[in-house]
């Protein structure tokens, strides 16, 4: 007879939806940690553009996978997944409650689905995306959206926005390996814990009010400031952790090709258009508890979580 799973709550929504405010929050009522589900606030450096936690909200209640790793080294969600595993393993050990927080779409299906993450070999790893990365640069991100959809439609198919990083992995993936990067989606390793799924439901005129306005404090702390100084650390503008919305539009600024309320504005822009992409990928997720952000979601999702661990 086989055990019942652990369960084990997953706080989602977009950017910008108030999910570290509310993180926090549960904290005063729950002997909590905080897994950190976002695939740019892993990087050291990159505080202000991903709205990282402050150093007193990371002192208040443990955070893992927050400024874990450099902005030119290399990570996945695969590798999230695995160490996440770890990691809540060893929080319930303690007889805390884990809690997942975040808008990464696929470092929360790697974790709580399951995905296959192959072992590379890393300096075949690193001459194979040299390649990649001089064919993009010589021939464009529209040649090698065809490649691979000549190679691998299925995973062409999952891009319809042709985005960069994600077309230069699944490329990866095929010409190290050998396999379709679709393929390997398929071979899915399923956790030791039920997740347990919680959506925050925000309209969308509050939440576009909440992104310009968390925009132009973000302008206001120094984004752009903080951006020149990763650059003065010897790091690349091309690095797939600064294609990341905030600092492309300042290594574009200081460039010289916007002006810097173009840079603000287009901030704005691509972050909503973001949220917007986070929320259609939510939405295939099954059996979320949505709830509504508003002055009671605290209290309900309090109440929500007590009935999920029945306490």
């Amino acid at each position: 007879m086989s055990k019942e799973k652990r369960k084990l709550i997953v706080l989602l929504g977009p950017t910008a939806s108030g999910k570290t405010n509310l993180s926090l929050q549960l904290s005063d009522f729950l002997d909590l940690e905080i897994i950190s589900a976002d695939s740019r606030q892993i990087y050291k450096d990159l505080d202000i553009g991903t709205a990282k936690p402050t150093n007193e909200e990371l002192n208040k209640v443990k955070h893992h996978f927050i400024s874990i790793i450099n902005p030119d080294e290399y990570y996945s969600a695969g590798m999230f997944a695995m160490e996440a595993n770890e990691i809540i393993g060893n929080i319930y050990k303690n007889k805390k409650i884990p809690l997942v927080v975040g808008g990464s779409g696929l470092y929360i299906k790697a974790l709580c689905e399951g995905l296959f993450e192959g072992h590379y070999d890393e300096n075949l790893k690193k001459n194979i995306k040299a390649k990649l990365m001089k064919l993009k640069s010589l021939q464009g991100i529209d040649y090698l959206f065809d490649l691979l959809k000549s190679i691998d439609p299925e995973s062409a198919d999952m891009y319809p926005d042709k985005n960069p990083s994600r077309i230069l992995r699944a490329l990866e993936h095929y010409y190290i390996t050998g396999s379709k990067f679709s393929s390997s989606l398929k071979n899915i390793v399923i956790p030791d814990f039920e997740p347990c799924y919680i959506g925050l439901l925000t309209d969308r005129q509050t939440l576009y009010s909440r992104i310009n306005q968390r925009t132009d404090l973000m302008w206001k702390n120094g984004l752009l400031e903080e951006t020149r100084n990763i650059l003065a650390k010897g790091y690349s503008p091309d690095l797939n952790s600064l294609n990341t919305v905030g600092y492309k539009e300042c290594i574009a600024l200081l460039r010289g090709e916007i002006t810097e309320i173009t840079a603000i504005e287009k901030i704005k822009q691509h972050t909503r258009n973001y949220a917007k992409r986070q929320m259609t990928w939510f939405r295939k997720i099954q059996n979320v508890n949505w709830i509504n952000n508003d002055d009671n979601s605290l209290k309900n999702i309090l109440k929500l979580i007590k009935k999920i661990l029945s306490f």
